[in-house]
């Protein structure tokens, strides 16, 4: 969530391939493979999305959000650009609405099919079944839980609900992919790697002839991924997930490949970065265990964890950071490292064990 401190200049990453494509526009980064560059709202403002060759047009990788302007930027690629040839399959890395919101819109178009692991297909789906639901009652007890205010679970009630008014209806069939699986497109093979803590069944692209791998949001240059418990498995241990799925692709995926990330630029040096990642996570780790000397709640060790200040009034980077805290705490909880503790007004207290 947060960006990254400057990494040491032993195994700095390099960026080959220079500046994005202009939106409409697409720019080659291996033979058959084209670097596209679609609008966001808010501080990202971009999502990186991929068009790969295949035998009668092309394999879209992530699609990009919901909106006017998105759509106007495809329908200039597939006139323009990519030379009035249709998407063969429409393949999402993971749910979230600036990877999959245009997958409908895509597949109804082109009349091919989506591609997806189980996990990022299903949770898509129940998300996008909450549009218009009133905010349900463990989603509130989850907030308050963490030390929310009042004001801020009222804002978190009025916002409940819009994950599918940024993305296109879903087909109602996919074509599922799993971890291992090896996919031909074109003249070329791709394994898919699935990665976990960003969200449930991330997948991940590896190419051996190409030298490339699309990472999607599981590994990023210069910003790191939110890794987030959510109301749904209040439970859950993302972290550890995210911190066994760094070593599965460090383990997977050699250093010489040219990363192409969701967002920031296609860059060399995939396991300096993933062992930045890693060691990011376990400083805040220990940063978090020093500051649970003393009992504390999920908003009060906001600034242990993040530089920037977290306020109320930011719904958006108060879920995510709310999110991210926990999921560093239940970390702690599920190795018995931290213990928690609720008190008569239903806000959990945490403290080291």
């Amino acid at each position: 969530m947060n960006d990254d401190a400057p990494a040491p200049k032993k195994g700095a990453l390099t960026y080959p391939c220079g500046g994005p494509p202009a939106t409409g526009q697409t720019q080659e980064v291996a033979s058959g493979v084209q670097w596209i560059r679609m609008p966001l709202p808010g501080s990202l403002t971009h999502i990186n999305l991929w068009a790969i060759e295949d035998d009668d047009g092309w394999v879209i990788v992530d699609t990009g959000i919901r909106s006017d302007e998105t759509t106007a930027a495809w329908c200039d690629l597939f006139a323009g650009p990519l030379g009035n040839r249709p998407a063969t399959r429409v393949l999402v890395t993971h749910m979230h609405p600036d990877h999959i919101g245009m997958a409908g819109w895509l597949t109804r178009k082109f009349e091919c099919r989506l591609w997806t692991t189980r996990l990022e297909y299903l949770t898509c789906r129940m998300l996008a079944a909450d549009t218009g639901r009133e905010a349900p009652a463990d989603g509130v007890s989850f907030f308050h839980r963490a030390g929310w205010s009042t004001e801020a679970i009222e804002r978190y009630r009025a916002r409940f609900g819009n994950f599918g008014k940024m993305i296109y209806t879903l087909p109602d069939s996919y074509r599922r992919i799993r971890d291992g699986e090896i996919i031909t497109i074109g003249r070329n093979e791709w394994q898919v790697i699935v990665g976990s803590g960003h969200t449930p069944e991330h997948a991940c692209l590896y190419s051996p002839a190409l030298k490339l791998l699309i990472s999607g949001d599981q590994v990023l240059p210069r910003i790191s991924s939110n890794v987030s418990v959510h109301p749904t498995e209040p439970d859950a241990d993302p972290m550890g997930e995210w911190l066994a799925s760094i070593d599965k692709l460090k383990n997977s995926v050699p250093n010489d490949v040219l990363v192409l990330p969701a967002h920031n630029e296609p860059f060399l040096g995939l396991h300096e970065r993933l062992d930045n990642l890693a060691t990011n996570q376990l400083r805040s780790l220990d940063r978090l265990r020093e500051a649970l000397q003393e009992p504390q709640r999920v908003v009060d060790v906001f600034g242990t964890l993040f530089a920037r200040p977290i306020l109320s009034g930011d719904a958006t980077l108060l879920s995510l950071a709310t999110g991210e805290t926990i999921a560093h705490l239940n970390y702690l909880l599920h190795r018995g490292e931290a213990m928690e503790q609720m008190n008569n007004d239903g806000v959990a207290w945490y403290q080291i064990a």
